[in-house]
């Protein structure tokens, strides 16, 4: 299986998978720290991955979004975005909106 074939699985086979740098528990960047900060006050249920552990995998996620930044966001198999796309949409309202349309449970804190 290629990586390509593997983040497909990945993207496809979860409601909401967030590529990252690091944990969820213990986020290697600010980018990152901040999408999880998102998902959380959402309440978000996500699957996180983390991209240091492997260099196929960070490469590979880029690709496959055409996105050259990390953390990349997908919501039931769709790329949503980064880190800024998403604070503006948590900020407007609109990612709670579009997780919710979605069919995301949302327990927010």
């Amino acid at each position: 299986m290629t990586i390509l074939e593997r983040i497909d699985q990945e993207v496809k086979g979860n409601d909401v998978v967030l590529y990252m740098k690091g944990t969820a528990q213990l986020p290697q960047c600010g980018f990152s720290a901040t999408v999880v900060s998102i998902l959380d006050r959402l309440g978000v249920d996500f699957k996180d991955v983390n991209v240091l552990t492997d260099p196929d995998l960070r490469q590979g996620i880029k690709e496959y979004a055409n996105w050259p930044t990390i953390p990349q966001l997908y919501v039931k198999g769709e790329f949503v975005g980064g880190c800024d796309i998403l604070r503006e949409m948590y900020e407007s309202g609109e990612l709670k909106a579009f997780l919710a349309e979605k069919g995301i449970a949302l327990e927010a804190a």
